[in-house]
């Protein structure tokens, strides 16, 4: 999908206006987000910037932008992230004033975390206050609204006219496209939006403000590089931040395949690289497990491709030992590194930094080594996951084999995987295979995000879905309405643990160091007594609500049902209660002792 196409969905047709030579300050600020070609605008109603939204329905007749209503202003954010997780291309979430901006702001930092571009746009004022309606406006204007999330946007502005609001959307679209990516927010003044214009304004042309292409790397860097790589031992790279495109995709393979390096991916991030391909060392998951360790501290050339957390990563193999590899960073992440958030992670050795995203690197890289021959070990084979608990119920390995089932002869999208979801389930062989997690780590981003994946997704051949946990849906359920309103597909399955089961985890941890009883845990943490009726909930927002299924002799009927309904347009929500539990290495990683903090695993 390019950035001037759109998914079809319903649309709000408005009366057409009569014809006017009046213009008014918001409505020219709504035709330059259609020259950047912004094909939704996300909103949760606003007086603070009701100027700009009568400008999109009755200047520009709800289209192009097209308005998409949300219930929540975090769910604005939220379905515009999980859209460009997709295209690659960004929309604009309208956040009112500074209360809507505190509600959307995890949703932002999320964004941000994720490095996924994306237009916040707010409202303020008036900012002269003899102009502001009593005690509401009031409340609603600060003075300097953009502190806000100042500490985890790319850049931001409040425009004082309507040439500067021009400027500063044209330069806040640029620098959010421009890597490392990542949400910028602008503020329209109340009054701005409101004022008549002597004249119709010129629009610059968006064409001469675009950012910047990916930049070479350094031919000496890609050399050594080359060198090194070409001449290892035991060669690994770690598939980090990539995109979804698939001429991409090949030229990772082919450099892994010239190489015989062997693999790592990260279920944090969307799929990199083929997961069942022989060169794939170690089950992905969201932290390393021992198997991956390993495969990591043989190493004695590692090639980094803005891998997520390298820093931690290397200390998770090598511990309080020095780093004993090569280590070569492709990545221009440190260009978003600053104080106030420590999601920069730990600052990694490397010995070769080249200043690249990695596509141009691959592409270098491709041109520069030679062909290495050599036996790779190959990965040892899973241990067959149980598809039921020790008490008959569906544990999630089991899920994941019925929705095998369910999809097969079908290519689906999976939009998200919960915490408990171990990466030897499901074999990732295209991009668009699995899109990662949300990038800060906040439960409620799940609804949100999926029915974003699935707007970008509808009208194409990919069946889009999210497994999400119980706790992440309850928190963000709402956002599904918005899907349901513009006549989105979606399949929904919630592993429904009835628990907050990752706090359960942190509490026996502490227990046990302490020396107290560890059958506390779930005190403070059950979702239960009464247990919520999720099916009712999504039949509440006009979804097929299915559930709970509780037994797998009835799993793969209700997938089965949940299947052909989204195939035939609906939005669909399965409650399938399952098993508590993670990985050994999903919750040594989660619940380790600070004190062992530099301490192997």
């Amino acid at each position: 999908m390019n950035s001037s196409s759109k998914p079809s969905v319903r649309r709000d047709v408005p009366l057409p206006s009569p014809a006017s030579d009046e213009v008014w300050g918001s409505d020219s600020i709504a035709e330059m987000l259609r020259a950047l070609k912004i094909p939704f605008v996300l909103l949760n109603p606003g007086s603070s910037f009701r100027g700009i939204h009568d400008s999109l329905v009755n200047h520009l007749g709800n289209e192009s932008p097209q308005m998409l209503v949300v219930l929540h202003e975090e769910h604005a954010v939220a379905i515009a992230h999980g859209y460009t997780k997709i295209t690659g291309q960004p929309l604009a979430a309208f956040l009112h004033s500074n209360v809507g901006l505190m509600h959307g702001s995890m949703a932002v930092y999320n964004a941000w975390n994720d490095r996924v571009p994306m237009l916040v746009l707010g409202a303020t004022g008036p900012v002269d206050a003899a102009k502001r309606r009593p005690w509401i406006d009031w409340l609603h204007t600060a003075q300097d609204q953009g502190a806000i999330v100042r500490d985890f946007t790319k850049w931001d502005a409040q425009p004082a006219s309507v040439p500067a609001a021009h400027e500063a959307l044209l330069r806040a679209h640029q620098i959010a496209m421009t890597a490392p990516r990542g949400p910028t927010y602008v503020c329209f003044d109340a009054a701005l939006q409101e004022s008549k214009l002597p004249s119709r304004p010129v629009l610059p042309d968006p064409a001469r403000y675009q950012a910047p292409p990916p930049a070479e790397p350094a031919a000496a860097l890609v050399q050594q590089a080359a060198q090194w790589l070409s001449g290892a031992k035991r060669p690994v790279i770690l598939m980090g931040r990539v995109s979804r495109d698939e001429q991409e995709w090949a030229q990772r393979v082919r450099l892994a395949e010239t190489l015989n390096a062997q693999v790592l991916t990260d279920l944090k991030i969307g799929a990199a690289f083929p997961t069942a391909h022989r060169l794939h060392a170690a089950a992905p998951g969201f932290f390393l497990s021992p198997q991956s360790s390993a495969v990591l501290k043989a190493a004695d050339v590692v090639l980094s491709l803005d891998w997520w957390d390298l820093g931690g990563t290397l200390k998770q193999a090598w511990g309080s030992e020095a780093v004993g590899s090569r280590v070569i960073q492709a990545s221009v992440d440190h260009h978003s590194h600053r104080g106030w958030s420590q999601d920069h992670q730990g600052l990694p050795p490397v010995d070769i930094f080249l200043q690249n995203e990695p596509a141009p690197v691959v592409e270098a890289l491709l041109r520069a080594v030679k062909p290495r021959q050599a036996e790779v070990p190959a990965r040892p084979p899973a241990a067959p996951a149980a598809a039921q608990g020790a008490d008959g119920s569906i544990s999630i390995a089991g899920m994941a084999q019925a929705l095998q089932r369910a999809f097969s002869g079908r290519k689906p999208c999976l939009i998200r995987l919960p915490l408990g979801w171990a990466g030897d389930l499901w074999d990732f062989e295209h991009p668009l295979d699995y899109l990662g997690y949300d990038g800060g780590g906040g439960i409620g981003s799940g609804p949100g995000m999926a029915v974003g994946a699935a707007l970008a997704l509808k009208g194409s051949d990919r069946l889009p879905v999210a497994v999400i946990g119980d706790g992440d849906f309850m928190m963000g359920a709402s956002a599904f309405w918005t899907g349901v309103n513009a006549g989105v597909p979606l399949l929904t399955v919630v592993c429904n643990n009835r628990s907050f089961f990752n706090d359960e985890l942190h509490q026996e941890r502490v227990a046990k160091d302490r020396k107290r009883p560890v059958e506390n845990r779930w005190i403070g943490q059950r979702i239960g007594d009464p247990e919520p009726d999720l099916a009712t909930i999504a039949r509440g927002q006009g979804q097929l609500g299915i559930g709970p299924v509780r037994s797998p002799e009835a799993l793969d009927a209700a997938l089965a049902e949940a299947v052909q309904a989204v195939l035939k347009g609906a939005s669909v929500v399965v409650d399938v209660h399952v098993t508590p539990g993670y990985t050994p290495s999903m919750s040594s990683g989660m619940t380790r002792s600070h004190d062992d903090s530099d301490t192997k695993e």
